[in-house]
């Protein structure tokens, strides 16, 4: 009788209101994708899982924007401090929910003609916007664990989907071989760094490397630099970003859309927040990797003939380009402040690569990619609206002005200049307007150049349109009238 009243003690401490109400989105993602695999059972319901997945985004998208917006005091770290539900993290989970309904109706109708798809494809989205959100509040090592799984399994699966197609299991098998090499890592190094300071809590961890800042742990120094490996290789910073171009060309396009912009965003909403793991004298190692990743991200694009290898080595410089605001970070600028940045940054970058993946998956057609600068020469002539679309988005990843990619840029590096790195800044731009001479020529071929002989673009799907125009008008939006994004971060 005793064991079982402790029990409901524990129960009731650790499911407090406070609890239930930061892990809503969570439940939601995961009853959801329940309620979604048991309608494929149904023979009745499944025609009804379009409308269990789109209910199931909504309803976590509200469960977030009521943590981030409707409550006068967020919950806070809650299950015993190993989850952190905040403003901050209910908006990144905002962007990672976005980013899944945008990726998910650029792949209604994508897997038709090939005779691909499976009812498991849905539930695998959902589970891997589970893990981002875990991965963006962990409160301790383990907890961002088991996101980081939740997210890279399904991830695995999901690049390897077309098996009847030899680049896409490639691309599974290669993602999934190196995915577990970054596990390996970060275990290793939070066993390292329990060993040294015996706790995995983010916060007991900071702590413990700022009360020796001069005379760190020799252990907490190592488990700090394998936890940063790994999460280097998520974010396909340098040099751990070789795979990224095989994985995203052999992966689906809709696939590579959820990869490029909610991994990125949720390894780098972790990392912000743990710079203060990495010892002071780090930075500079820190810098010079960035700048690293800007430089192999923009020369390695300029060489290349097929769009979604461009587009993984543009988005191998824009890690660069996020990687700087931990730089900030371990300079003093406040959380807040890089928080406030990354988040602009990260929500116009989602828009412009989810919109520029999309239009070329909804350009797919059996038998004809239209995936290379020269299978897209002319089509401003037949597809003029979609063609001035992709360009708008090659022109926000290159950082034009009046475009969401501008002003996200100009956060990074105003944010830079506030930590008194303007070397490091100056630097950055420099390798930044390499950016323009890859995305201009391909709208070049856009808009400039005759169509060739082949075979046309297939019928474009209404879902796939209205998600480009959002994307369109995100873009836009975040460009001429940032204050309205301003006020929410």
């Amino acid at each position: 009788m005793l064991a079982i009243q402790d029990l409901a003690r524990v129960f009731e401490t650790t499911f407090a209101p406070a609890a239930r109400l930061a892990m809503m989105p969570l439940l939601a993602l995961g009853v959801g994708m329940l309620l979604y695999l048991g309608a494929d059972i149904v023979r009745g319901l499944r025609a009804a899982r379009p409308l269990i997945f789109a209910g199931t985004i909504v309803v976590a998208f509200l469960a977030q924007l009521n943590i981030g917006f409707f409550l006068e005091e967020p919950p806070g770290l809650v299950l015993q401090g190993t989850y952190l539900a905040s403003r901050e993290t209910a908006l990144w989970g905002c962007l990672f929910l976005l980013a899944t309904l945008f990726a998910w109706l650029y792949s209604l109708g994508y897997y038709r003609r090939s005779r691909a798809f499976q009812p498991e494809h849905d539930a695998l989205f959902l589970a891997a916007a589970a893990g981002m959100t875990l991965m963006a509040g962990a409160g301790d090592l383990v907890v961002f664990f088991v996101g980081l799984e939740l997210l890279s399994l399904p991830l695995y699966a999901l690049a390897a989907f077309r098996r009847a197609k030899l680049e896409s299991v490639e691309a599974g098998l290669k993602y999934f071989l190196l995915g577990a090499f970054s596990s390996a890592l970060f275990l290793y190094g939070a066993g390292l760094l329990y060993t040294a300071a015996g706790t995995l809590s983010i916060e007991a961890l900071i702590a413990f490397v700022a009360a020796a800042p001069e005379q760190p742990s020799a252990l907490a120094v190592v488990g700090g630099a394998l936890i940063a490996a790994s999460l280097f290789f998520k974010t396909s910073v340098f040099p751990f970003h070789l795979w990224v171009p095989d994985v995203y060309q052999g992966s689906p396009t809709p696939v590579t859309a959820l990869m490029a912009a909610g991994t990125k965003a949720a390894a780098f909403a972790f990392l912000i927040r743990v710079a203060g793991i990495l010892p002071e004298n780090s930075m500079g190692v820190v810098a010079g990797i960035a700048l690293a990743t800007l430089a192999a991200g923009n020369l390695g694009a300029l060489v290349q003939t097929d769009l979604k290898r461009m587009l993984a080595y543009s988005g191998v410089a824009n890690a660069g380009t996020l990687l700087l605001l931990v730089v900030a970070a371990q300079a003093g600028i406040a959380d807040a402040v890089t928080q406030q940045a990354a988040l602009f940054y990260v929500l116009a970058y989602l828009a412009s690569v989810v919109g520029a993946f999309g239009i070329l998956s909804l350009l797919e057609t059996d038998g004809a990619r239209f995936t290379s600068v020269d299978s897209i020469a002319g089509l401003g002539r037949s597809r003029p609206m979609l063609s001035l679309a992709l360009g708008l988005f090659l022109l926000s990843l290159g950082g034009l002005p009046a475009t969401g990619g501008f002003l996200g840029k100009w956060f990074v590096f105003a944010t830079l200049v506030e930590a008194d790195l303007i070397p490091l800044a100056v630097v950055a731009i420099l390798f930044s307007v390499i950016a323009l001479a890859y995305y201009l020529r391909v709208i070049i071929a856009l808009f400039m150049q005759p169509a060739p002989v082949g075979p046309a673009p297939t019928t474009l799907r209404l879902g796939g349109v209205l998600t480009t125009a959002a994307c369109v008008l995100l873009v836009l939006a975040t460009g001429l009238l940032p204050g309205l994004w301003l006020d929410l971060v």
